[in-house]
């Protein structure tokens, strides 16, 4: 049963983006890459062996997050009491922006596997910190000068009618088809 509107013929979907064909691809492939190892490792070895290194990486992982955490909240307070003084905050050091990435590699180091341990120790050191937030930082402002303007606002238009006297009126777009009887007006 239907509210009125009819269903289009052909509706036209946008195209997916590569992200969205390739993500669950990519994380299958990675998931049997994990098991693989894991079963290589424990084949080699033992399976003593590889509990005790998938714990190992729990536990390191753990350590970063958490010590990455605290920095970021010292980071916070002193800049929230140098701006409470009415001192400006100081711009960022040169070596203070690896937190989120610090955060990101004690995730990879929890989450089980050895290469999510390899890339996770990985974003550990500072000159691929370094060079990956140089990386995202290029690949961000790529985008945001290649996207066109007001797309983000036209999103938001599309949910909201603006009056000239700056009132915001909430409604729906009905449209009549020929034939059809007129409708009432809504009511408040």
């Amino acid at each position: 049963m239907t509210t009125g509107a009819p269903t289009p013929l052909s509706p036209a979907r946008p195209r997916r983006s590569r992200l969205r064909t390739f993500l669950p691809l990519g994380v299958a492939v990675w998931l049997v890459l994990e098991i693989w190892l894991l079963t290589m490792v424990a084949g080699a070895t033992s399976g003593l062996v590889v509990f005790l290194v998938l714990l190992a990486g729990l536990v390191l992982g753990s350590v970063v997050i958490k010590r990455a955490g605290r920095r970021a909240f010292r980071k916070l307070s002193e800049a929230l009491q140098q701006q409470q003084s009415g001192v400006m905050p100081e711009a960022a050091r040169p070596g203070s922006e690896g937190n989120g990435l610090m955060m990101l590699g004690g995730l990879l180091l929890m989450i089980p596997g050895l290469v999510s341990d390899a890339v996770g120790l990985l974003l550990l050191l500072p000159p691929v910190q370094k060079a990956v937030s140089r990386s995202v930082e290029r690949t961000f402002e790529r985008k945001l000068r290649e996207a066109r303007p007001g797309t983000l606002g036209g999103a938001f238009q599309q949910a909201r009618m603006h009056q000239p006297d700056g009132k915001v009126v909430q409604g729906e777009v009905i449209k009549d088809e020929p034939g059809d009887a007129p409708r009432p007006p809504l009511a408040h």
